[in-house]
């Protein structure tokens, strides 16, 4: 029993990590890839459904294993999206006007600077600075922002496309 646990497990995994970096490539861009990993993906949770479907154990632990390959296979899919395909972010700060701090420190640290004055009906006079990041420097590049400017609005953005210009 054990063993065909272990199989609907390891299947599960690999069908669900298939599945989920498709997703994530499908999303980026169109590639002649997504619907080969959609294949394999299909046959082998096919493969993984008929061996749950068809053992006469009678046991709680098949559902538990097929629902524990399924969470795993997400997570280990998420790790591998993350790993192999290569994003950008854009991070808009908003904060006080000339924070000329901020703004050195981005452009020291390789960061292609864009400031944009913004009109608001308050006192306060405000930028909008955006960098484009490449995913990986996404964090750094926050708290290097949140340590010269604690109290500056800070969105992030999954950039799905970027032409010209400079990323770090």
């Amino acid at each position: 029993m054990l063993f065909v646990c272990l199989e609907i497990f390891l299947a599960r995994i690999i069908d669900v990590s298939i599945s989920t970096f498709r997703m994530m490539i499908m999303v980026r861009k169109k590639s002649i890839l997504t619907p080969i990993l959609a294949f394999c993906e299909v046959f082998v949770w096919f493969m993984a459904a008929r061996k749950a479907l068809n053992t006469n154990i009678d046991s709680i632990l098949i559902p538990i294993f097929y629902s524990l390959g399924y969470a795993t296979g997400t997570y280990i899919g998420g790790f591998l999206s993350r790993k192999f395909i290569k994003n950008v972010n854009s991070i808009e700060i908003t904060t006080k006007k000339n924070n000329t701090k901020l703004i050195y420190a981005l452009r020291k640290e390789g960061c292609a600077v864009s400031v944009i004055a913004l009109k608001n009906n308050y006192r306060d006079k405000k930028d909008l600075i955006i960098v484009d990041v490449k995913s990986k420097n996404t964090q750094e590049t926050v708290s290097l922002i949140k340590k010269i400017d604690p109290h500056a609005f800070i969105v992030v953005k999954d950039t799905k496309v970027v032409h010209n210009g400079y990323i770090k």
